[in-house]
C-alpha cells in the first residue's frame, strides 16, 4: 500500500499544516513540504533552498531535480557566480534570520556585472531569504523570489515569516541531522574557486588594489568602498584608475570578464 502524505493547504489551519511538517521532518520530502507551507504565509513565484558549507560549493536542496533547475541557476553554481552574490557574502559574515536581498546588497548592485550577467535573468524584483545555521559549518538559505507581477513583499507577509522563523529553523535542523548524509554525493570542494577571488590580479596589483578589485566586482560603488575601507572616495578612484591601467581594462565590464577568465583557469 502506498504511503499517504497529507498535503499542505492554504485552507487548512496553520496548526494542521505545521503538523504535516513535523510528521515529515525526517523525510526527504520535507524541503518541498516546507516550501508549500511557506506559500500559505507569503506569496512568491520561485523558491530555492541551498546549503553553504566551508570549503565546498553550495548544494541545492530544492528543487533537487535538475530538470527543474534553470540554466541561470546551474551557471550560478557551476561558474562561480555565487561568489559575487550578496547572499553568499552575508552567509560568510554570519548573518542569519529573515532578510531581503535588497537590504544586504551593495549600493550599486543593479549596476554590477553580476547583476547584468546573472542575477537579472532570474527575473526577480524582490527576494526574501530565511538564513538558518544548521551547524557550525553549514548554513541553509531558503530564497523566495517575487517576479514583477507580485511586486515587493508586504509588511504582513514579512512579519509572518519572521514569526515562524524560529520554528522553521528548529525543524530544518532536525531534518538536516537525519538527512544530511544523502547530500554528501553533491559536495565539491570550492577552495580553488574562493581562491580565485583572492588571487585575481596577484603579481600585478598591490594588496590594497586586489582588495578594492574584489569589492568592485561584487558591485560596490566608490563611495561604498571608501566607507568600508575607511579611506576617501578620491583615493578609491585613484586605485580604480591604477587597477584598470595594470589590468589593461578600460571599464568595470572588461574587468569582470577578465575575472571570469581567471576563475575558469583555476577551477
Amino acid at each position: 500500500m502506498a504511503e499517504y502524505f497529507p498535503a499542505i493547504n492554504v485552507k487548512n489551519s496553520w496548526q494542521k499544516n505545521l503538523a504535516v511538517l513535523i510528521d515529515h521532518v525526517k523525510s526527504n520530502t520535507f524541503p518541498d513540504l516546507l516550501i508549500e507551507y511557506l506559500a500559505t504565509l507569503c506569496h512568491f513565484d520561485t523558491a530555492l533552498t541551498v546549503t553553504y558549507k566551508k570549503s565546498f560549493k553550495p548544494i541545492i536542496l530544492q528543487p533537487l531535480d535538475p530538470a527543474e533547475q534553470s540554466q541561470t541557476l546551474i551557471s550560478y553554481i557551476n561558474n562561480g557566480y555565487y561568489l559575487l552574490d550578496p547572499l553568499f557574502n552575508a552567509v560568510q559574515n554570519g548573518i542569519s534570520g529573515v532578510v531581503r536581498v535588497a537590504e544586504i546588497a551593495p549600493d550599486s548592485f543593479q549596476q554590477s556585472e553580476f547583476f547584468e550577467n546573472c542575477y537579472q535573468y532570474f527575473n526577480i524584483v524582490d527576494e526574501i531569504v530565511l538564513i538558518i545555521d544548521l551547524s557550525d559549518e553549514v548554513t541553509c538559505t531558503i530564497s523566495l523570489g517575487r517576479q514583477p507581477d507580485l511586486g515587493t513583499i508586504t509588511r504582513g507577509e514579512l512579519r509572518a515569516l519572521q514569526e515562524i522563523y524560529p520554528v522553521v529553523s528548529a525543524l530544518y535542523r532536525q531534518f538536516w541531522s537525519t538527512q544530511s548524509g544523502q547530500y554528501v554525493q553533491y559536495e565539491q570542494s570550492d577552495d580553488a574557486t574562493k581562491q580565485a577571488l583572492k588571487s585575481f590580479g596577484s603579481g600585478v596589483l598591490t594588496q590594497r588594489e586586489r582588495q578594492i578589485t574584489e569589492l568592485v566586482v561584487k558591485g560596490n560603488s566608490s563611495q561604498a568602498i571608501a566607507d568600508q575601507l575607511n579611506i576617501s572616495v578620491g583615493t578609491v578612484k585613484v586605485h580604480r584608475k591604477n587597477i584598470h591601467a595594470k589590468m589593461h581594462t578600460s571599464n568595470q565590464s572588461e574587468l569582470f570578464n577578465l575575472f571570469l577568465d581567471h576563475l575558469k583557469s583555476v577551477t
